[in-house]
């Protein structure tokens, strides 16, 4: 065990503590002060005060050193200050700390052969926030690399931060015109996708001798869906530390998520965990963890433990099962995007081929489900599918039975893009995560429906200029084309258009034609700005549909050429459209 003052009057002020602590077998609590308490056990100890816990001694080495150490902060920066520490609970396994302040407890829970604690937070009286977060900053010399579920090495270091040209928030270009961004450390904290194998459980900083990680397997207070990415850990840009986040409510791709919360409302329990640095060891205990959710020692929280299940199946209208299809269990008669909600718990999965869904382990409550096309086979669907008034009840499976999901049933005249909320398939669309890749988009291009293909079309629009999609309706005789609806009988003319972003970086205006008529626009005054293009996003940001109006007479047939086009009128460099896709259907 390992207690180190850092000067004589220290050592004084603290000499019946260290009695205590040299005493001490298994975890421990003690007070120095009124406001200075050590905790821990034989394998690791820190020093906590009113705001900040620093001394972490772990095999001998002291991991925060000059660096700030741990602490929990709101709104882009506001710390959490304690007014106490005590022990909160104990029993043979455990003890179970408490740091109490005027804004909500921060617990740690001390088991003794456990290299690392459990934490959690209990909501008293937090202001309404987008930004809610804990963290470790860590010495600089013991942590030199990072790991999440993307991405893996090192660090940049503080010499090259320091020689490098800032050209955004965090984020600078080298001599050799590459860039290093904190960005680039980030991840998605649920699965984006059936196809990955596991959601982000585990994230954390290492060395060759020490490893300090961050293990969520509940997801249930995270904000967002699917598609809720954030950033895990970076270096500081001015002192050097090494940073690992843990951030239980973020905004940091997303348009705008300000939520209040319930008093009582509860993050955790999560694990912060210590080795060797051992990248294989952290994933193993991951998987514990994640054989081990929900806990069932956590009995602090009244609504942690009663959970169900809930099973369903959805079809389409037109017959199809509704196949891997993105699945949202949140808030309950909420005008908020499912992404943007997060006051409450959130569920997520997908369908399996047959259009069946199962989520487990779910809090008891109302819920909204909610459904949409996560790509193939249903990538032509534009719809949403959604129920209210899902009750989730203790020890109960809610059985939704056979769910019919109404598409738009329009006929397609062309698509490019499968449906999925993300920019996969395009060029570059799911490329690692980097800055500055939307220079690589070109400001003028020509889509041939038949012609080209779909990896063609680039990830994003960022320059003034022209995207143009031609293509013909050679099935169509006369110079003013029209499809017979099979669902009245009737003959129309006209069309819609359908736009999918994958997400929208503010700054730039674009203006949409067919045939030369303006039919639409989207613009920057109307589309909240959400920042996943300029912070290294490669898959998707906050999603964003449009559907304009085509009017009769304006498409041509008889295999006379058709155009439309997506006209950039102010652009702005590393902003704009992140697309997922473009369709046009007879109205």
């Amino acid at each position: 065990m390992y207690f180190r003052p850092s000067s004589f009057l220290a050592l004084a002020a603290t000499f019946l503590g260290i009695i205590r602590l040299a005493s001490a077998a298994g975890p421990f609590f003690t007070s120095i002060t009124a406001t200075q308490h050590v905790l821990g056990n034989d394998i690791w100890n820190i020093t906590v005060g009113t705001r900040y816990g620093t001394r972490l001694y772990y095999k001998g080495r002291d991991l925060v050193g000059k660096a700030a150490g741990h602490y929990v902060s709101h709104s882009g920066g506001t710390s959490l200050d304690w007014t106490s520490g005590r022990i909160f609970a104990q029993n043979e396994q455990f003890l179970d700390v408490v740091f109490e302040g005027t804004l909500g407890d921060f617990h740690w829970v001390i088991y003794p052969d456990l290299a690392g604690a459990y934490q959690y937070f209990v909501n008293k009286a937090l202001p309404t926030l987008g930004e809610f977060r804990t963290l470790f900053r860590l010495d600089n010399t013991t942590f030199v690399n990072g790991k999440t579920a993307v991405k893996e090495g090192p660090l940049p270091t503080l010499a090259e931060i320091a020689t490098a040209t800032n050209v955004q928030d965090e984020t600078w270009q080298l001599a050799s015109g590459a860039y290093i961004t904190k960005y680039d450390w980030s991840s998605f904290l649920r699965n984006p996708s059936p196809s990955r194998s596991s959601p982000e459980t585990f994230h954390g900083v290492y060395g060759p001798d020490f490893g300090s990680w961050i293990i969520t397997p509940g997801k249930d207070e995270f904000n967002g869906n699917q598609l809720k990415q954030e950033l895990l850990l970076h270096r500081e840009s001015k002192t050097g530390d090494v940073v690992l986040l843990n951030m239980l409510h973020g905004t940091h791709f997303m348009a705008s998520s300000n939520d209040q919360f319930a008093v009582g409302k509860t993050w955790g329990p999560w694990l912060w965990y210590l080795n060797d640095g051992s990248i294989p060891d952290a994933s193993a205990r991951a998987s514990i963890e994640s054989s081990s959710w929900p806990y069932k020692w956590f009995t602090t929280s009244p609504n942690y433990q009663p959970r169900g299940s809930l099973s369903g199946k959805l079809k389409l209208s037109d017959g199809r099962p509704a196949s891997n299809a993105a699945i949202f269990l949140g808030d309950n008669n909420s005008n908020i995007s499912t992404l943007d909600q997060g006051a409450n718990n959130y569920y997520t999965t997908f369908t399996s081929p047959s259009g069946s869904f199962n989520i487990p382990h779910i809090r008891v409550g109302k819920y909204a489900l909610s459904a949409w096309s996560n790509g193939s086979p249903i990538g032509d669907v534009s719809t949403v599918f959604l129920q209210n008034d899902i009750s989730i009840s203790q020890d109960t499976n809610t059985a939704l039975g056979n769910l019919e999901w109404k598409t738009q049933e329009r006929k397609c005249i062309f698509q490019i893009g499968e449906m999925d909320r993300k920019i996969l398939g395009f060029m570059y669309g799911g490329a690692e995560r980097q800055h500055g890749l939307s220079d690589e988009c070109p400001s003028n291009m020509t889509f041939t429906i038949g012609k080209s293909r779909t990896e063609e079309w680039c990830y994003a629009q960022s320059s003034i200029g022209s995207w143009a999609i031609n293509f013909s309706l050679p099935g169509h005789v006369g110079g003013n084309s029209s499809f017979v609806n099979s669902r009245n009988g009737t003959s129309t003319g006209a069309a819609v258009l359908s736009v999918s972003l994958a997400g929208y970086s503010s700054g730039v205006d674009s203006e949409i034609l067919v045939n030369g008529v303006k039919v639409g626009g989207m613009l920057s005054k109307d589309i909240p700005n959400d920042p996943a293009l300029y912070r290294s996003g490669t898959t998707a940001g906050e999603w964003h549909f449009f559907e304009f109006a085509v009017p009769g007479g304006l498409l041509r047939g008889g295999g006379v050429g058709n155009e439309v086009v997506f006209r950039v009128t102010k652009g702005s460099r590393w902003h704009g459209f992140m697309w997922d896709s473009v369709i046009l259907e007879w109205a």
